[in-house]
């Protein structure tokens, strides 16, 4: 059986970081895997290396920069990746919608029996890219995955899920499928230096929109960020400096104030 893992490379800011219109200046982002798409990437390496899946296939959208990300996954034991990008991402704000446009066409390209992702990013925090994917594929799917078991013989996958409310899910899906899996579900490997070595030999395949067979109207956003700023705080927070003394002083004065009793 194939594996197709969708993985995202996400921003992380810095602690003090400046804003460069509607996004935050480039020179205070760092890039990461996503965490959630690192315990998908585990679980795929771990179907292949109890050889139940043949091939674990790694696809992102993301500028070249990306490939340092996806590269990871790779140095992981994913098999070989697939890149996507055009011109007609550039400065549009992630949509759901448009990501699932290119999904699909890489799953109609590829086709796997098991599609694994994160349950969520850690940017935006959508929570719907999988099970949108999985509707408009026409795949089975489930959620929040956090305990997984295949019988690729049988084509089911025994999945536990962690509901809201204390509640357990255990059920059968019937393959092919797409889950979304919960931190919490393995333990992901550090790359070792053997397999980053090997990363750079495993093919990462470019492709745009022409080789998906899509157009620019396909991956127009729904969404348009107007503006983003700082909130501004509104505490009244009181810094006290000096001193010992001159802090307990003045503690005990602010707490006069306050009304509590010393």
């Amino acid at each position: 059986m194939k594996v197709l893992v969708t993985v995202k490379e996400v921003a992380e800011a810095d602690d003090d970081f400046s804003i460069d219109g509607t996004d935050i200046a480039e020179s205070d982002l760092e890039y990461d895997l996503n965490e959630w798409d690192d315990y998908a990437v585990e679980a795929a390496v771990q179907l292949a290396e109890a050889d139940i899946a043949d091939e674990v296939v790694a696809v992102t959208i993301g500028p070249e920069r990306a490939e340092e990300t996806i590269r990871m996954a790779l140095a992981k034991g994913v098999d070989r990746a697939v890149r996507v990008w055009d011109d007609a991402f550039e400065g549009a704000f992630p949509d759901v919608a448009s990501k699932i446009d290119v999904f699909e066409a890489v799953v109609a390209s590829e086709e796997p029996d098991l599609v694994l992702g994160g349950v969520q990013a850690a940017d935006t925090g959508f929570g719907a890219t999988g099970v949108a994917l999985a509707e408009r594929i026409g795949f089975n799917h489930a959620a929040v995955v956090n305990d997984l078991e295949v019988d690729a013989d049988a084509g089911l996958a025994n999945v536990h899920r962690e509901l809201e409310g204390g509640v357990e899910e255990l059920t059968e899906v019937d393959l092919p499928a797409v889950l979304t899996v919960q931190t919490g579900l393995n333990e992901p490997r550090y790359a070792s230096l053997r397999g980053i070595r090997q990363a750079q030999r495993k093919e990462i395949a470019p492709m745009d929109l022409d080789d998906l067979g899509l157009d620019t109207t396909d991956v127009e956003s729904t969404l348009t960020l107007t503006a983003m700023y700082e909130p501004e705080s509104e505490s009244d927070a009181e810094l006290i400096e000096g001193d010992a003394g001159e802090a307990a002083d003045r503690l005990a004065e602010v707490l006069r104030e306050k009304g509590v009793g010393v």
